[in-house]
């Protein structure tokens, strides 16, 4: 195996190695072009997006400044949104559902090193995938850690540090990241804590 298949497999590998160096300063040069083009000139940013992440649906929007590794390794579903800020360290694959809504500064992280510094010194890294389910919202500041899977229908309150997997249908915050309560359809006619929608077209139709 080549370095980057062992950066594929989750296995630990050199990252200067066999291309992946070329392979980022590629991915830059788009993610410049991207973070720079006018806001007015929304048909670019639309197709320029399309050409750093791997896989998406067919509405994605990405508010730059946006960061990440390759772009190739994110995959996203349909009605994607993220705002300011984030970063994606996509050394192993994130998998991301449809209707994702990403908050300002946010950090998905799939790259990691080893603890013990003579083996951290070597060189090697390693990236574990992460995976979030369809209908997620990740609050400001949160902090995905590599190897996490989250469920269907999670929210992720402000500044969570996710270490660890989350179920479907919860509200789950701190850090580390816990689930605080399930989510329930009394919560349906609630925009805010307890102040109630006072108009009905926010119900599925």
């Amino acid at each position: 195996m080549n370095q980057k298949e062992r950066m594929l497999a989750g296995l630990p590998y050199k990252a200067w190695l066999d291309g992946l160096t070329e392979e980022r300063e590629e991915n830059k040069k788009r993610i410049y072009r991207y973070n720079n083009t006018p806001p007015e000139q929304g048909e670019e940013l639309g197709a320029l997006i399309r050409e750093i992440i791997g896989k998406c649906g067919k509405n994605i929007f990405i508010e730059p400044p946006f960061r990440c590794d390759y772009g190739s390794n994110i995959e996203v579903g349909e009605n994607f949104f993220a705002n300011y800020n984030l970063t994606i360290l996509d050394v192993g694959k994130v998998t991301i559902g449809k209707n994702a809504q990403i908050a300002p500064n946010v950090s998905i992280f799939t790259a990691g090193h080893p603890v013990h510094p003579d083996s951290r010194n070597s060189g090697y890294e390693y990236g574990i995938s992460v995976t979030i389910g369809d209908n997620v919202w990740l609050g400001g500041n949160t902090v995905i850690n590599p190897g996490v899977t989250i469920g269907n229908n999670v929210v992720i309150g402000a500044g969570s540090v996710v270490t660890k997997d989350i179920p479907d249908n919860v509200i789950a915050v701190g850090n580390p990241c816990r689930v605080l309560r399930a989510i329930t359809e009394e919560d349906r006619k609630y925009y805010f804590k307890d102040r109630e929608f006072d108009v009905d077209d926010y119900k599925p139709e």
